[in-house]
């Protein structure tokens, strides 16, 4: 079993990449996991086709009794399982320990044992490496830490600060660096400007996923581009990415 935890700036297609990712190993015939870690609970919408997943935040809030498995999961496209950590009304609370409840509850749950999946892919919020939202990095349950960035300056000081952060914990047999997948957004010399951070921070450049109109218009329809057109160029640059997780 590999874990992943995928993480970079706010908005930069962490969510749509992730689940294309998922998509693309199920193609591949392996069991995937995905576990949305953001309040907004929005991780595995393109895997689930419009279906409602209650989030494991909003269940714990509504009901008495602990959920069962089938409360908090539901499979999508490629039999992906999907999970969604949620969080609090906006405004109250802490968003970070609603990560830690749902890593805690799937561990109580004994997930890992009933479903035996081949990958486990957290996408996590934003930037933020902090408390809850570093808990797949700081507790055991991610292996290697992707980051998603573009060639924007704000995009690249994130995901050096998420580098820097994992790096911070590598010294205590936690998650390390797998690597920095370039989510194209076309401006003047991106390539030559994400080249030259990851030379700098000493990562590994995982691949580049072109900047395509497909993505949001598949996106509409409750899908993944690997679900809508495998034989897209981004398409195939997403299944190429998944073939280096393998």
């Amino acid at each position: 079993m590999k874990r992943y935890a995928i993480y970079g700036k706010g908005g930069i297609g962490k969510s749509t990449l992730t689940c294309a990712l998922s998509a693309a190993l199920a193609q591949m015939g392996h069991r995937v996991l995905q576990i949305g870690c953001d309040p907004k609970a929005d991780s595995t919408a393109s895997l689930l086709g419009g279906q409602a997943l209650t989030p494991v935040a909003e269940y714990l809030r509504t009901h008495e009794e602990p959920p069962c498995l089938e409360d908090i999961m539901l499979q999508g496209f490629g039999g992906v399982y999907c999970v969604e950590s949620g969080g609090p009304t906006p405004g109250v609370g802490c968003a970070g320990r609603g990560i830690l409840m749902t890593l805690h509850l799937l561990d109580e749950l004994r997930v890992v044992e009933r479903l035996q999946p081949d990958y486990i892919l957290y996408d996590v919020l934003g930037d933020v490496v902090c408390g809850g939202f570093a808990a797949p990095i700081r507790e055991h349950y991610a292996d290697e830490v992707l980051v998603v960035t573009s060639g924007e300056k704000m995009s690249l000081f994130a995901a050096n600060n998420i580098v820097q952060a994992v790096r911070h914990f590598s010294g205590e047999d936690y998650a390390s660096m797998g690597g920095v997948i370039l989510n194209r957004r076309n401006i003047p010399n991106e390539l030559e400007l994400v080249s030259e951070f990851v030379q700098t921070a000493q990562v590994d450049l995982l691949g580049i996923v072109p900047r395509d109109n497909h993505i949001p218009q598949y996106e509409q329809l409750n899908q993944t581009v690997i679900q809508g057109d495998p034989q897209l160029p981004v398409s195939q640059a997403i299944l190429e990415i998944a073939r280096k997780l393998q």
